[in-house]
C-alpha cells in the first residue's frame, strides 16, 4: 500500500498531473528578463533563498499542518491566502490548489474543495499512509523542478546544468522538509523580498510568458 501511495502522490506532482504548473513562474521571468539570473549559480541561489526564506518554507509549513488529522483546513487555508504577498502569487496557488483537488476529487470520488495549493494537496494526501515529511520533500522538489525547467528553457541553461542544480539542492529540500514536519504555525515567517518584488513588478511586464 505504500509503494501504491507513494506512486499517487508522484502523479499529483508530475508536470502530467493538470496543475497548469507550467503557466506560473514565481516570478522568475522577472528576473531572467533583467539579468539577475543568468547561469545555473545564480539560479541556485535564487531558488535556495525562496525556499528557505520565501514560499518554500511557508507552503511547506501549511502542507505539514494541513497533512495533520482534526485540522481546520477552512481556516488554514484563509491564512495560507493572507500570507500571499501580491496578487500574482495569489492567483498561482489558488489556480494550481483549484485544480489538483478538482482532478483528485475526479479520479478519488472524494469532496475536495478548492483551496490553496499546499493546503489542497495536504487534504488530499491525508488518504495516503506517507510520512509527512515524504510529501514535502516531494511538494518542494515539484516545486524546484518547475522553476528549474522554466529557467532551462528561458535563460536558457542547459538539461545538464539545469538538473545540477536540482541535485545540488536535495539536501535543502529533504532538511527543509524534516523541519517543516514538526513546525508549529508560529514558526511561519521570512524574508525573500526580492522574490516578492519580482512578483510584483511581473505584474505590470510589457512582454509575459508566464501567468506569474
Amino acid at each position: 500500500m505504500a509503494d501504491t501511495d507513494l506512486l499517487t502522490l508522484m502523479q499529483w506532482l508530475s508536470p502530467a498531473f493538470p496543475t497548469g504548473a507550467f503557466a506560473y513562474s514565481h516570478g522568475l521571468e522577472r528576473v531572467v528578463a533583467e539579468g539577475t539570473i543568468r547561469d545555473a549559480a545564480t539560479l541556485e541561489d535564487w531558488l535556495t533563498g525562496i525556499l528557505l526564506y520565501g514560499a518554500g518554507w511557508q507552503d511547506a509549513v501549511l502542507l505539514a499542518h494541513a497533512l495533520r488529522p482534526g485540522t481546520d483546513l477552512d481556516a488554514l487555508d484563509v491564512l495560507a491566502r493572507a500570507l500571499a504577498p501580491s496578487a500574482e502569487r495569489l492567483r498561482e496557488t489558488l489556480d494550481q490548489g483549484t485544480a489538483l483537488a478538482r482532478t483528485v476529487a475526479g479520479i478519488t470520488g472524494r469532496n475536495l474543495p478548492a483551496r490553496a495549493l499546499p493546503i489542497a494537496l495536504g487534504e488530499a494526501a491525508q488518504a495516503l499512509s506517507l510520512p509527512p515529511a515524504t510529501v514535502i520533500a516531494l511538494f518542494l522538489q515539484g516545486f524546484a523542478g518547475n522553476l528549474t525547467t522554466i529557467a532551462v528553457r528561458h535563460v536558457p541553461l542547459g538539461q545538464t546544468a539545469g538538473q545540477a542544480v536540482l541535485a545540488n539542492l536535495a539536501p535543502v529540500l529533504g532538511s527543509l522538509a524534516a523541519s517543516a514536519a514538526t513546525a508549529t504555525l508560529d514558526d511561519l515567517g521570512g524574508a525573500a523580498l526580492a522574490a516578492d518584488l519580482a512578483a510584483f513588478e511581473h505584474e505590470t511586464q510589457d512582454v509575459r510568458i508566464f501567468r506569474t
